[in-house]
């Protein structure tokens, strides 16, 4: 994908965008998704094998309206919408902005084309493009914001249609590749069909106190975030590396899917209830165990941070380790000590879709992968921090009104862009879903 490129240094440093620096960042994101689509034949753009999967032409239609509907439609005169009806058909949970098409349905859109959704996002970008140059001077900083906002919205989107993708291939018996294996792996990362090992797992004290928590610096964050505020700590122990797969599956082979002990009752009922027995993806034939892959169906990588487990997984998991999950304070104090390790990072832009195994150089990091790879399940409910206050109009609605019923999770993954990650970035998931790139990292009381 050629558009995976890095970042101008004003979106890096967060200074203020000029109109030249705002224009090419909002080209360079919005060509960015195509070429995520790029390897899809037509087929592939409409199918939504679960609830929880949206279908490619449906992301790169939202997040044309999302633009449409956010700032043409109400800061250029005589705007028409492109369609009367993709509003209805695009819009994703924003009450304030109107009705909306059943998200489980999403995959019966035949119509509008795939063609047709192209054309819709030429049509925005070049009317969005002639906004950003028509902003009047005194509105440029508020109006400018916003749109990185947007823009930041498109990278989630992103994020989200890597994992969509990987369903909608992986959930077909014939086990298509998205593409062929041929990215490099970072520096000092292994990669390749036959990876260095991970390691043995090492706990690294972090010493407790008072810290500081939460985004407080120039650019971008959303506002959950926010405020920076203290936290309390006591000593802990953080795995110097995440959950390998021949880890977990001595979990499995231990009976660890049949045995109601290490489990939440909800995830007691969840497995019960949809039959798990190993992390999504992972197959078992004729005594071997596989794992479908955006390069198809590979043999399981012992090595490999495991993946695609839900919360309940990973909790039960640490239980039958003796361990614990990190609380999401304790995750973003380490991240701080070993903010460095940000480089070694396995994101999007590395093109391999896949985690990978600790490597070399980030072996050598007190504590290595926690940027990067999966997204690591915490211990934390998602809750406002204290004086939260979310944004107004349906900007409002982006964030804080999910603060109930799901669990935190931290340090981005193979799919998440380098450029749109923050230490402080908080995602957020119920927590049986495991369809996204997730993973688990392990902690301990001194």
């Amino acid at each position: 994908m050629q558009e995976l490129t890095p970042p101008i240094a004003a979106e890096r440093k967060g200074s203020r965008l000029d109109r030249s620096d705002l224009a090419d960042y909002f080209k360079r994101i919005r060509r960015t998704t195509e070429a995520l689509c790029a390897p899809l034949a037509t087929e592939d753009y409409v199918v939504q094998p679960i609830a929880d999967v949206s279908p490619p032409k449906w992301h790169l239609a939202h997040t044309t309206w999302f633009f449409e509907t956010m700032f043409l439609e109400r800061l250029k005169s005589n705007y028409q919408a492109y369609h009367p009806q993709y509003a209805f058909l695009f819009n994703s949970y924003y009450h304030s902005l109107g009705d909306r098409w059943n998200r489980p349905q999403r995959g019966v859109l035949s119509r509008p084309t795939v063609s047709e959704v192209y054309k819709y996002r030429a049509a925005v970008d070049q009317s969005m493009l002639a906004l950003i140059d028509e902003i009047p001077e005194p509105d440029w900083d508020k109006v400018s914001r916003l749109i990185v906002l947007a823009v930041n919205h498109e990278q989630q989107h992103q994020e989200l249609l890597v994992g969509d993708i990987k369903y909608i291939l992986g959930a077909n018996p014939l086990h298509p590749a998205y593409r062929a294996k041929g990215a490099e792996a970072p520096s000092g990362r292994s990669g390749g069909s036959n990876p260095a090992g991970a390691g043995d797992c090492r706990y690294v004290q972090i010493p407790g106190g008072l810290h500081e928590i939460g985004f407080d610096e120039a650019g971008f964050c959303y506002d959950n975030e926010q405020p920076r505020h203290k936290v309390f700590l006591q000593d802990f122990l953080l795995a110097n590396r995440l959950v390998t797969n021949a880890e977990y599956l001595e979990f499995v082979r231990a009976g660890g899917y049949s045995d109601f002990r290490h489990w939440l009752s909800d995830g007691w009922d969840a497995v019960q209830a949809n039959g798990w027995t190993s992390p999504l993806f992972w197959k078992q034939i004729d005594g071997d165990w596989y794992e479908i892959t955006l390069q198809g169906l590979l043999k399981l990588q012992p090595q490999q941070p495991v993946c695609h487990v839900s919360y309940y997984e990973a909790e039960a998991f640490a239980s039958w380790a003796g361990k614990r999950l990190p609380t999401e304070e304790e995750w973003e104090v380490a991240a701080n000590l070993n903010a460095a390790a940000v480089e070694d990072g396995n994101f999007l832009d590395s093109e391999l879709f896949q985690p990978l195994p600790l490597g070399p150089a980030a072996g050598s990091r007190q504590v290595g992968q926690l940027f990067g790879d999966v997204w690591e399940w915490t211990q934390s409910a998602y809750l406002p921090y204290p004086g939260y206050r979310h944004e107004e109009g349906p900007l409002g609605e982006y964030n804080g009104k999910f603060m109930v019923n799901q669990m935190v999770l931290r340090g981005g993954s193979c799919a998440t862009p380098k450029d749109h990650f923050r230490i402080t970035y908080r995602n957020f998931f119920q927590p049986d879903k495991r369809w996204q790139f997730m993973g688990i990292r392990l902690a301990d009381d001194r």
